[in-house]
């Protein structure tokens, strides 16, 4: 594959994104196995927990460190949906308390991760260091 690069896309080199990619693959993971039943809340979890990712991909597009800031804040509204979906699961008994434990970790050190980064963005904002133009 053949990796393109430009201002537009650095947000592939942010580690919360990485790790928001690696999130969404890991509750697909959790997913495969569980009942029909349940699908609608299922399809919910994984909306909220795709949301992350594009929050922060969107976000960081924009230019704007306002709209940016404005959209990681979506991200972390998207983390603790998807948070308080997946300790749901578990206490219904469709998650065993070892696959929680690992979500947990991988869902903590994301949000975290964001919460930096939008404090640094604040504090950028605050002190007018930030460039939203394309020409140099």
């Amino acid at each position: 594959m053949v990796e393109r690069k430009n201002k537009n896309r650095g947000f592939k080199q942010l580690r919360v994104w990485q790790e928001a990619i690696d999130l969404y693959v890991f509750v697909n993971e959790i997913f495969k196995d569980f009942p029909y039943t349940i699908n609608k809340s299922k399809m919910n979890t994984l909306d909220a927990c795709h949301s992350i990712k594009r929050n922060i991909a969107e976000g960081y597009c924009r230019r704007s460190a306002k709209e940016y800031l404005n959209f990681l804040n979506i991200g972390l509204g998207s983390c603790g949906e998807l948070n308080s979906s997946i300790i749901s699961f578990n206490k219904a008994g469709y998650l065993k308390d070892e696959i929680f434990e690992e979500f947990d970790r991988k869902h903590y050190k994301l949000e975290n991760g964001l919460i930096k980064l939008a404090e640094s963005l604040q504090n950028k904002i605050k002190q007018k260091d930030w460039n939203d133009s394309y020409a140099k």
